[in-house]
């Protein structure tokens, strides 16, 4: 009897051991699967945090158009409440276009500067010199003694499409050098007025962030290549995500000119048009397809000396008082003007002193006429 009580002793604590040994091989298994299960998805979120395409793309853009963007300022002369001539100091951007010294940027930056100082990315300054402006399209260059400059390729802003990609380098408020933002085209072909005296036309709508001091930097493409300069924004105390830029392809003529040694400045025509088509053509009398309606010729201008005649009355058709009696202008060298802009359109490629062909019509007849271009007078 008592042999039999311990075999049974014997085999309850035998049982509870293998019970607890095994609820205990168990218990670990758990644990060491959940340990697993964690050590498992920490590599997996690091190795999420790589860098996307978009994001290489904007470093590569950055990395080699930094270096080729300068920050400029210019010392302008003013008078104060007491009309005492003191210095005040403006700030903008600009970039390299050869390796040469040569820098595009806005005229409004070294309007008037008595001094003006480039510092390039890595620190080094250089007077600048200006050697060609283009007010009415809000450009200049500029020349530093500097050689084997990096500088940036000029895409093309003609094929640009609402959506489109952009990346905005420059001298935000002055202090902030070699900032990056990025954006899209957000509209192209806008009209914004620069001053009184200045109507910026066809430029690139961007909320790509412009701030005071952006002015003159390049706006770029995905490929790196310059489709704009950036030139102003709206409102007057930052960023709201409404900046504009001019379209490099303006810039382009003025830099041939100076390289090919031709007058600079922008060939213009000398006249103020207005579009019209469709149902207003046919209400003043005019064929229905439209075209540029002159309603003023510039005095002195091409227009002038071509025999071109703008206005001679009004009228009021519907809610609009339109100025009529003036030529309308239904093509340039063969090429339809079907879009306001047509005329900017149709000069690009051209310098002052060329020739253009304007398709006319006048008193019920179409009429050619051959107007000798003139460079856009400097209004600064």
């Amino acid at each position: 009897m008592k042999t039999k009580v311990l075999w049974m002793a014997a085999l309850l604590v035998g049982g509870f051991v293998a019970g607890t040994s095994c609820g205990r091989n168990k218990f670990a298994s758990f644990f060491s699967s959940s340990r697993e299960d964690v050590s498992y998805t920490e590599p997996s979120t690091v190795k999420s945090a790589g860098l996307g395409a978009d994001e290489l793309n904007n470093i590569e853009v950055y990395s080699k158009a930094n270096d080729a963007t300068v920050s400029i300022v210019s010392t302008v002369l003013q008078r104060d409440w007491f009309f005492d001539v003191i210095p005040v100091k403006e700030a903008g951007s600009g970039f390299f276009v050869d390796d040469r010294g040569t820098i595009l940027t806005n005229h409004h930056v070294i309007t008037g500067g008595q001094r003006i100082e480039v510092t390039l990315a890595g620190g080094k300054r250089y007077r600048g010199t200006v050697i060609g402006k283009e007010p009415d399209n809000d450009l200049a260059l500029l020349h530093v003694d500097a050689q084997h400059t990096k500088f940036l390729p000029l895409g093309d802003s003609d094929h640009l499409r609402v959506g489109q990609k952009l990346l905005a380098i420059g001298n935000p408020l002055g202090i902030l050098e070699g900032t990056l933002t990025t954006g899209v085209v957000s509209a192209l072909n806008r009209s914004i007025d620069a001053d009184e005296n200045t109507r910026l036309e066809g430029m690139i709508q961007t909320d790509a962030a412009i701030n005071p001091g952006n002015s003159g930097g390049p706006l770029l493409n995905s490929s790196g290549e310059v489709v704009g300069v950036n030139t102003a924004i709206y409102g007057r105390y930052g960023n709201i995500g409404i900046g504009f830029a001019m379209p490099i392809n303006k810039a382009k003529v003025m830099i041939d000119n100076y390289r090919s040694g031709r007058p600079l400045g922008r060939a213009v025509i000398g006249v103020d048009v207005m579009f019209i088509q469709g149902d207003l053509a046919t209400e003043l009398d005019l064929p229905e397809s439209g075209g540029l309606l002159i309603y003023n010729v510039r005095r002195g201008s091409a227009a002038e000396q071509a025999g071109l005649q703008g206005a001679r009355r009004e009228v009021i058709v519907g809610n609009y008082r339109i100025p009529v009696g003036g030529d309308l202008i239904m093509a340039i060298d063969g090429r339809r003007t079907d879009q306001s802009d047509s005329i900017r359109r149709a000069l690009i490629g051209k310098h002052p002193g060329d020739k253009a062909t304007l398709t006319i019509y006048r008193n019920g007849k179409k009429l050619n006429v051959t107007v000798t271009l003139s460079a856009a007078p400097d209004n600064s």
